[in-house]
């Protein structure tokens, strides 16, 4: 596997740490960026450090620029979920303009939940707890800017399954594409650092062209 050059915007967040951690550990060259500079010190030594927001089209067009891949990691504050659409779209056309692919971490909410003939888990009280309502309403928000995007961006969005968990790297997952993935007692979920091998799988291995895929146990 070559080397890639890869931008990880949200890199000190949950997820963003783990995806850092796992493109080093597979020898990519990684530029990790916080917007607040006092959190660079948070990042490994191996990676490069830069301050920049993603919510800006100046930051993210000089951070993608030479980068085989652009990550998205990034997450709203309570209360700011709706800035995740117009980050969104920033990060669609600084990717197209620097010919770079670019993988959204996004939202389950738009899932659909298997055997409910179409129910999302958006509307599954099993799956959503009501504090997660907003940001999962943002993450269905992001996908659907994804699918309305008409540059030349090369963009995958990855659902996450209903829980995002901390724990051990297995390197195994199941792969799903807009359907929750639960095992026999309907549980779904994966670590925070299995989603990062599958971000990382799909880095270096693209099946996932302009479309959404999930992962889980």
């Amino acid at each position: 596997m070559k080397t890639m050059h890869i931008t990880v915007f949200g890199a000190t967040g949950s997820v963003g740490r783990q995806v850092v951690a796992e493109a080093l550990a597979r020898g990519h060259r990684v530029t990790a960026v916080v917007r607040d500079a006092a959190r660079l010190p948070e990042l490994p030594a191996a990676a490069l450090g830069r301050t920049g927001d993603a919510r800006s089209a100046e930051d993210v067009a000089e951070l993608s620029a030479g980068q085989d891949v652009v990550v998205g990691a990034t997450r709203p504050a309570p209360g700011r979920e709706r800035e995740l659409a117009a980050t969104t779209r920033t990060l669609l056309s600084g990717a197209a303009e620097a010919g770079a692919r670019l993988l959204l971490v996004g939202g389950a909410g738009s899932l659909t939940v298997p055997g409910t003939g179409g129910r999302t888990v958006l509307d599954d009280p099993r799956y959503l707890h009501p504090d997660w309502r907003a940001v999962a309403e943002a993450g269905a928000e992001q996908l659907a800017v994804c699918r309305a995007d008409t540059s030349t961006a090369d963009w995958a969005y990855l659902s996450p399954p209903a829980q995002l968990e901390p724990g051990e790297r297995t390197g195994r997952y199941r792969l799903g594409a807009d359907e929750l993935i639960t095992d026999a007692e309907g549980v779904s979920r994966i670590t925070v650092a299995d989603l990062a091998v599958a971000l990382l799988d799909e880095a270096e291995r693209p099946r996932h062209h302009r479309r959404r895929f999930t992962v889980a146990y």
